[in-house]
């Protein structure tokens, strides 16, 4: 007999793969999908099981989460006649964990409401160092049952876990997170060409800065990527351009401005035009080194 619930696994990329990992790990039965070979046979290296679509993933589980990059592809996997709603079974619970606009969440929770499948957002922060250790701070909007029933899952892929209020709500609070964080490394950017041209040594310079009130996860998990110039993504300039333009818009929408938010999102914008899309969003430093008359390296 089952102890654990079944679970189906759509979206296995830089989040996705080691946070399934870590279910498997805590003795959860895993099937994923993903239009990826390599990480389906990961995922079967790991102790998981390989589906061959959306369909075969969702149609047994008994709880399906879904980890993809922005609001069409959320879409694209829930919806039409391939996608989840149409294949889950009647009382599954559906949890997100993209970063996507609040009122996809909401468009989704009421749509898959009529088919009788239970939704949760619930995005997560803390990047692939915090999926891989799983340590991620992990936002939920949706219903308390649902999520007292979710919570041993996301337990085992987060240490910070909060149910911030109805659908939409954990999207709401992972755009106000996306604002923090790209404020933060624009600012950590800019103190580091400042100290470098001043002749700063800068390994001891953010090494006391990280134990003073400028201290940040920010800076501890970034300073490494600011000193050696090292900008593989642990998340893409890519996607945080797309979190800029949803923090931005929602705080439209509900009147709120955001005068320095706004600056750094076109900073943000500016470094994917110049093609760093798809480095590190610590590479908003290279966008200080340019703007500074500094070489950058290709």
């Amino acid at each position: 007999m089952r102890t654990k619930p079944k679970i189906a696994w759509i979206g296995l990329g830089i989040m996705g793969s080691p946070m399934s990992e870590n279910l498997i790990a805590a003795g959860y039965d895993v099937t994923g999908y993903t239009l990826e070979p390599e990480k389906l046979a990961r995922l079967e290296a790991g102790g998981g099981t390989a589906a061959e679509s959306v369909a075969e993933a969702v149609e047994d589980a008994d709880v399906i989460i879904t980890m993809v990059p922005a609001s069409p592809q959320v879409e694209a996997v829930a919806y039409g006649e391939h996608g989840i709603l149409a294949h889950a079974r009647r009382g599954a619970l559906l949890i997100d964990t993209s970063s996507i606009a609040p009122q996809t969440s909401i468009d989704l929770a009421k749509a898959a409401a009529a088919k009788g499948i239970r939704v949760l957002d619930a995005p997560v922060s803390g990047g692939e160092a915090g999926a891989v250790e799983a340590v991620l701070s992990i936002m939920v909007g949706g219903d308390a049952e649902d999520f007292a029933q979710a919570r041993p899952i996301l337990d085992a892929l987060g240490t910070t876990v909060v149910l911030c209020g109805p659908h939409g709500a954990g999207q709401t609070v992972k755009a106000a997170n996306q604002l923090i964080v790209a404020v933060n490394i624009q600012a950590c950017a800019e103190a580091v060409v400042f100290l470098e041209k001043s002749g700063v040594d800068l390994s001891a310079a953010l090494e006391v800065l990280g134990g003073g009130l400028a201290g940040s996860t920010v800076l501890t998990r970034k300073k490494a990527n600011f000193l050696d110039r090292e900008f593989a993504p642990g998340f893409r300039i890519d996607l945080h351009h797309k979190d800029m333009g949803i923090v931005t818009d929602a705080a439209r929408t509900v009147g709120a401005a955001l005068p320095v938010g706004s600056v750094v999102a076109d900073l943000v914008a500016s470094l994917r035009a110049q093609g760093d899309g798809g480095l590190d969003h610590s590479a908003l430093l290279r966008g200080v080194e340019r703007l500074s008359g500094l070489p950058v390296t290709v």
